[in-house]
């Protein structure tokens, strides 16, 4: 029997940026248009319906905020011991509605995580860029990724450009890059990635030593950065294809399925308000399966055979027979660049 599933890449038009980005009205109407996208997913078969980065909220690292309570207002507060995300007030009516048609959910954003277990008894809060896996049959966190390469920086750019600030609100992840197997008749072996992620094939090798078939991953890419050389265009094709490339060579070189989904369009009027579309699935050949074709609310559904990364982990990427792990410690050791010496 066939081993499929059918996915649905939900792409978001953007959500605009307001006063208060983390408030109850952005939210209330992005869930709307969430919940829509997933009642018309389900309607066309989908058994998993993934979701961009920063799903509820506009991409709130465009700007340094300062205020203490405006960026909590941001987060989802997250403890061992509870409160826990399946019962969040601005996330519960879309995994409940996803239950309840018997659709499972990949969805990204912003977490406030409190730990009070060390010894000393005091709570460490720490943030995180984080996507779950929703299984609808238990009603439960099937998995949980938070983003390990972060880009941007902790300060401010000179005025009129465009900021990248997720190392101001974010810590990189502490859970590495783990597949999971999900509980169906397919039993497909996942694994998530978070927009900057993609474009690292250190990530995409973790999971695929796991032999993970489909990776899903939502992001938020800018189109345009005043301060780097081109216009608009230039930019916005440049970013397309470097999108592109990632998503292709993860797929191809780690024989899987690849589900990229953009939160796209104009959030913000000024630098480094508007994000590239450009939803796109490739299968284990690295050849695209589908693109969307707005930068709006848009649904980009396909059927995926699972037996189809098979042939390229047994044949050309057959880890063991050909890695040489010898010869990879620099991986691993080194971080920066170290030139060889001149001569």
């Amino acid at each position: 029997m066939a081993r499929t599933i059918t996915v649905a890449a939900a792409q978001m038009g953007p959500i605009k940026s307001v006063p208060n980005p983390g408030g109850k009205e952005p939210r209330d109407a992005a869930m709307k248009r969430m919940l829509a996208l997933l009642e018309d997913a389900a309607a066309k078969g989908a058994q998993l319906v993934v979701y961009p980065e920063l799903a509820l909220t506009t991409f709130f690292p465009r700007a340094m905020l300062t205020d203490a309570d405006e960026i909590a207002a941001l987060f989802e507060p997250e403890s061992p011991n509870g409160p826990s995300i399946v019962e969040s007030p601005h996330l519960k009516p879309l995994l409940d509605r996803a239950a309840a048609l018997g659709v499972d959910i990949s969805i990204g954003y912003a977490e406030r995580w409190t730990d009070d277990s060390g010894s000393d008894g005091e709570s460490k809060t720490t943030d995180y860029n984080t996507a779950i896996y929703y299984a609808a049959a238990s009603q439960s966190v099937l998995a949980k990724y938070r983003k390990v390469h972060l880009p941007g920086r902790t300060h401010l750019l000179p005025e009129g450009s465009a900021q990248q600030l997720e190392k101001y609100y974010f810590t990189p992840g502490n859970m590495g890059f783990q597949a999971f197997r999900v509980p169906a008749r397919h039993q497909a072996i996942c694994g998530m990635l978070i927009c900057n992620d993609r474009r690292w094939p250190e990530g995409w090798r973790c999971l695929g030593l796991q032999g993970v078939e489909l990776v899903l991953c939502g992001y938020n890419t800018s189109d345009y950065k005043p301060q780097d050389p081109g216009g608009v265009e230039e930019q916005t094709e440049m970013a397309l294809l470097h999108h592109h490339i990632s998503c292709q060579s993860g797929s191809y070189t780690n024989a899987c399925f690849g589900v990229h989904v953009a939160k796209a369009g104009v959030e913000a009027e000024g630098a480094g308000g508007g994000l590239i579309g450009g939803t796109v699935i490739y299968d284990p050949m690295g050849r695209k399966v589908g693109e969307t074709a707005t930068l709006d609310d848009e649904l980009l559904v396909a059927t995926l055979d699972l037996d189809m990364c098979k042939r390229q982990k047994s044949t050309i990427f057959n880890f063991a027979n050909h890695r040489r792990v010898e010869h990879y410690a620099r991986i691993i050791e080194q971080v920066g660049v170290e030139e060889p010496p001149e001569v």
